[in-house]
């Protein structure tokens, strides 16, 4: 079965939109989601700095445009999505190394959805363990077991190796899509290319 790869971080709403969007095509068409969780702060800084330039000089225009062009994908999305959170940006790293887990317990859709829930539909911290835990119980995973493994040298190591890949695939920031290995495709609005792409590879 072809699968996609998918590098995401909880902390965007556009990974967010991207990750429904993604699961629903993947039921839909028959392929295989490969879980790829990353920390998008390390890709930020190593090779899109302009993201942190264009948060604390936005150019107007541009900015008030996003703002529409969000609340647009939001509205179509049918997600309960706050914009912005009262903790942006968050260190979503825990979350991040808690989905590798999950991701190796057959349950990081899961798990995934319930930390994106929480953090863009309730406006939870997702950086607080006790936040997390919730998620964890979402998921069927145990809270306790989970955040002391998501704090271990190996899943940081993990973390960062995913982290690390998709800087070095050409990624620069999440979502981001690959089909076939190579063929990258990046956000949440090229989903429909990523069925395409899926659909030439079969």
């Amino acid at each position: 079965m072809t699968a996609v790869e998918f590098f995401f971080d909880c902390s965007s709403p556009w990974t967010y939109l991207g990750f429904e969007a993604l699961v629903t095509a993947a039921r839909e068409d028959g392929f295989a989601i490969r879980y790829r969780p990353f920390l998008v702060g390390g890709v930020f800084n190593s090779v899109n700095p302009s993201v942190y330039e264009m948060r604390s000089k936005p150019i107007v225009p541009k900015a008030r445009y996003f703002s529409k062009d969000m609340h647009d994908w939001i509205r179509r999305s049918g997600l309960a999505i706050k914009w912005t959170p009262s903790v942006f940006p968050v260190n979503s790293a825990k979350a991040m190394r808690a989905c590798l887990i999950a991701d190796d317990a057959g349950v990081c859709e899961a798990f995934a959805r319930a930390v994106f829930k929480l953090y863009w539909g309730e406006d939870r911290d997702i950086s607080n363990a006790g936040v997390l835990a919730s998620a964890c119980v979402a998921a069927g995973l145990d809270p306790l077991a989970t955040l002391e493994a998501a704090d271990t040298p190996a899943l940081k190591a993990r973390l960062r190796a995913n982290t690390e890949e998709v800087i070095e695939r050409g990624g620069f920031g999440s979502p981001t899509f690959f089909v076939g290995g190579d063929d990258m495709y990046f956000g949440q609005d090229r989903v429909v290319l990523v069925r395409e792409a899926v659909a030439r590879a079969r």
